[in-house]
């Protein structure tokens, strides 16, 4: 499994769940991986766990956006792969939402992603895969969901538009949008597993599969989207959610 050898991947957000999962897959095949996240000592234990490049970042801040490209740049040269994963979440209805939750989900997951990927373009390689991490709320609509979903729609129009101004350095741009995924995420905010098993069942019996996703479903998404069996995608989203859009 070394169809990513000398590739070199920068994943946004890599200290856990869908970007460390990524991570350890990319590493898997060959690739050159640098992960980036917020938290220092968060980011440099994952890296020292899968043997990839830590670089502290965050997605929120174009600065940080500017260094993260030009240290890349520096350390490694050009980029084949890019997963823009770094993200975050939030729940409340538009009656109750406050400018902070609004700010802050939008800051990371549209201005930051966005600037990411402008900042990035220049040290792409020619050929090289741009990945976002979406979300399947992009193509669904519920209460409570407006803000977070709305960042992960913009974000996908801004995927299909980068598919066109970068096609004609034959680099591919595509969005990965998970359903229900099974990550620490729950067990983080304090659930007990007997709380936290309630939940998993309610929103399962939502999937027509009937099963959760995982992370490593996500990664190894993202590594065909990023290899040579890919390159006459782009401009696609890649709905992984069991089917729940349709239910």
């Amino acid at each position: 499994m070394d169809n990513l050898k000398n590739k070199v991947a920068v994943i946004t957000g890599g200290n856990s769940g869908i970007g460390y999962a990524t991570a350890k897959q990319l590493k898997e095949q060959g690739a050159t991986v640098i992960i980036t996240g917020r938290r220092k000592e968060a980011i440099e234990k994952a890296a020292s766990e899968l043997g990839v490049t830590a670089i502290v970042a965050d997605q929120s801040s174009v600065l940080d956006i500017d260094r993260l490209a030009l240290k890349v740049k520096e350390d490694f040269g050009q980029v084949d792969i890019l997963f823009i994963n770094a993200g975050i979440a939030g729940l409340g209805t538009i009656e109750q939402a406050t400018e902070a939750l609004y700010d802050d989900i939008m800051n990371i997951n549209l201005k930051g992603a966005y600037f990411t990927l402008s900042k990035f373009i220049p040290i792409l390689k020619e050929g090289a895969s741009v990945v976002f991490l979406s979300s399947n709320t992009a193509s669904m609509s519920g209460a409570g969901s407006s803000i977070y979903s709305s960042s992960k729609t913009a974000l996908n129009a801004i995927m299909k538009i980068a598919a066109l101004e970068l096609a004609p350095r034959k680099i591919r741009v595509n969005s990965v949008s998970p359903g229900p995924t099974e990550t620490e995420v729950m067990k983080k905010v304090g659930l007990d597993e007997e709380t936290v098993k309630s939940i998993m069942d309610v929103v399962v019996d939502r999937i027509p599969l009937k099963q959760m996703g995982t992370a490593a479903d996500v990664a190894k998404m993202v590594s065909y989207i990023s290899s040579e069996a890919s390159v006459f995608i782009t401009g696609a989203d890649i709905i992984m959610d069991g089917g729940m859009v349709l239910a």
